[in-house]
């Protein structure tokens, strides 16, 4: 009896724990299968941003930060006033010129020429004095204009010249509509501009701008881009009612018939 009682209850035994071994397998597929979900479902997640940032609108379709866009380095730094004093200087310096030369009307050429005149006379003084005073002479230093900087602006400048014939090229052949309408619009707004301002009040209006807008632009971005997305659909409207009433009506030249022949 107690052999027949041993073997039982090792029988027993032997079928609970293949009770419980299934049972903790069905524990153990349920919870990676929900961490498998719990991981998927973070992908999707993280995966929904980025799909987001990819849609939104960007003025001029600005794929990086504004410091990026404006070349980096230390330009990008002086136009976002990260060195503030830096920054602040140079602007002055330019409301300075601009008093002197359109507020108090100064001619270029004689401010020139009369702070070469003191500037050299002052020195040249200075120097021959300083044997009387026992004094050094001034460290005057030799100031040479890199060549490599000056070809690789010069190619940059006659780069952006060519590009802006060849558009004026394109325009003048008659191959693109919109364009010529765009170009034709801003220059008849800077005629506007130049009966308004001179060319020195024009220059610093220009100048101020460009070190107030990009900051402006940079801290407040998410707003100026929503509003400009909601102007540029308006536009968009506006264009395709101008094309289907007016534009598309205009007779063309036989310029595709020539490209087919």
């Amino acid at each position: 009896m107690s052999e027949h009682k041993e073997e039982s209850e090792s029988v027993v035994g032997s079928v609970m724990e293949k009770i419980s071994e299934k049972i903790h397998g069905h524990d153990d597929s349920s919870s990676s299968s929900d961490s498998d979900n719990e991981k998927s479902a973070a992908s999707s997640a993280a995966a929904a941003p980025k799909e987001m940032k990819a849609k939104v609108f960007r003025l001029f379709g600005r794929e990086t930060p504004v410091h990026t866009c404006l070349g980096g380095g230390k330009p990008a730094d002086l136009i976002l006033w990260r060195n503030k004093k830096l920054s602040a200087s140079v602007l002055g310096g330019a409301t300075v010129v601009w008093i002197l030369f359109e507020v108090l009307e100064y001619r270029l050429l004689t401010f020139a020429a009369y702070s070469l005149i003191m500037s050299l006379a002052g020195l040249f003084i200075f120097s021959k004095a300083s044997t009387f005073i026992h004094k050094s002479a001034p460290n005057i230093p030799e100031v040479s204009i890199p060549e490599d900087l000056t070809i690789k602006i010069a190619r940059s400048l006659c780069y952006e010249i060519n590009r802006a014939f060849a558009v004026l090229r394109q325009i003048g052949l008659g191959h693109d509509l919109k364009k010529f309408l765009v170009v034709l619009a801003g220059f008849w707004f800077l005629s506007i501009i130049g009966s308004c301002f001179s060319f020195l009040t024009l220059f610093y209006i220009v100048f101020v701008l460009l070190y107030t807008l990009p900051v402006l632009y940079e801290k407040y971005d998410d707003k100026i881009d929503a509003y400009a997305e909601k102007a540029s659909i308006e536009a968009k409207k506006y264009y395709a009612i101008i094309n289907e009433k007016y534009l598309s009506k205009i007779p063309k030249g036989p310029l595709k018939e020539k490209k087919s022949e």
